[in-house]
């Protein structure tokens, strides 16, 4: 597999990644944005990839414990290959293994924090990459949405936060897996909802959505006021910027 020698963050986290098929964009960045995360959490990133989203987390919080579970053979070995590129090898690890059956060194009910970006498209939904690897990171295979939140809900503690990136126009089908419509959810229900639409250009649709669930937390959801990614020049706007340089992303109302 070729790959290229990238950064993220201005230059601050080493990034390699493959040449073609699926290759990191914004979306891992922002999630990592925000997870306000504190030293001495611990989070799981689920589908890490190349472990973009989490290589982001680590530089910008000290003192965290990452865990990445990843089904895809080649890209734990980039994530690992990045782990070690960065100097992170203490605080950040990557395991394979199949988010339906997840490794038993992910302790359930012991994580602070889980956050994902899960495939995008049903597998019903638009034509497969021919690319095999982008394939599996974009299209849905046996595990759903709801799978994915089950899963998540399995690893957290109770008050703890999951936290995803996701199409805007597959809201509903997520906020349905959050509020117990996936087959994989557990008994303590999610609440406390936040959503932050990210907009393409002002006056366009939403095109992502970042959604952060409580664990057994009885609070109302709340829309907040999203963000606007690129000014009238196609330049990113300086909120936008400011996140890709290492800021963090509030998604307090």
């Amino acid at each position: 597999m070729e790959t290229t020698n990238d950064t993220l963050l201005g230059g601050q986290v080493r990034f390699c990644q493959p040449k073609t098929g699926y290759r990191a964009a914004i979306d891992p960045v922002f999630l990592a944005a925000s997870v306000a995360a504190k030293g001495g959490h611990k989070v799981a990133d689920l589908g890490c990839g190349a472990g973009a989203a989490m290589l982001c987390l680590a530089s910008r919080v000290e003192g965290l414990q990452i865990d990445g579970l990843e089904i895809q053979a080649s890209m734990v070995s980039l994530a690992s290959q990045n782990i070690m590129a960065n100097g992170f090898q203490d605080c950040v690890r990557v395991t394979q293994g199949d988010l339906l059956d997840p490794p038993a060194d992910l302790t359930p009910g012991s994580f602070d924090w889980v956050m994902a970006n899960p495939p995008y498209l049903p597998e019903t939904r638009g034509n497969p990459p021919p690319d095999a690897s982008k394939r599996i990171a974009n299209m849905e295979g046996d595990a759903d949405l709801g799978a994915w939140v089950g899963v998540a809900e399995t690893l957290l503690k109770r008050k703890g936060t999951l936290c995803v990136v996701q199409r805007a126009d597959r809201l509903s089908e997520l906020l349905g897996a959050i509020e117990g419509g996936g087959a994989f959810v557990g008994e303590e229900s999610f609440g406390d909802v936040r959503i932050l639409p990210l907009w393409p250009h002002g006056g366009e649709a939403a095109g992502r959505v970042l959604v952060h669930a409580r664990k057994g937390v009885k609070q109302p959801s709340c829309l907040l006021a999203g963000m606007v990614l690129h000014g009238p020049d196609g330049a990113y706007t300086p909120e936008a910027e400011a996140v890709l340089q290492g800021a963090a992303l509030s998604l307090q109302p």
